[in-house]
């Protein structure tokens, strides 16, 4: 399980770290798009924000536990903070960079849940999975 517990426990970083950068964003976002991507970068961390305490809390009801400080997020995570320089563009694919990273790592933390066969784990993160795939498909498109 300790596998599984680490895997969750990185996600709960991920989750962390993206819900900062993405309301850093939603704050700083400026230009022509500002009002469609301020409501975007909303709906995002809203979103992030509701996974990042279920994740949390499916560490523990299955034992672990869950980081819970910004020293230990940022030693965890995979994502890289908001320098506060983005342009809107650069703000739209650096979070496009972020659902793809999490999206390989939760395909990662999958195998395991389903190694120990822990469905309920493996249900989460599989609706996780098809959610961060369609922000993937959306943000794509808007770069183009």
């Amino acid at each position: 399980m300790e596998k599984l517990y680490q895997a969750l426990n990185k996600q709960v970083a991920n989750l962390s770290v993206l819900f900062t950068k993405l309301h850093h964003f939603h704050w700083y976002v400026t230009g022509p798009n500002f009002f469609a991507l301020h409501v975007k970068f909303e709906q995002f961390y809203d979103e992030v924000n509701e996974l990042y305490d279920a994740f949390a809390e499916r560490l523990l009801t299955i034992g672990g536990h869950p980081v819970s400080n910004m020293k230990g997020y940022l030693a965890l995570t995979s994502l890289k903070e908001a320098s506060g320089t983005e342009k809107p563009e650069e703000m739209v694919s650096q979070i496009l960079s972020d659902f793809k990273c999490i999206l390989i790592e939760l395909k990662e933390v999958l195998a395991y849940a389903q190694e120990k066969k822990d469905e309920a784990t493996a249900d989460m993160l599989i609706s996780t999975i098809a959610s961060f795939e369609k922000h993937v498909w959306m943000l794509t498109f808007t770069l183009k």
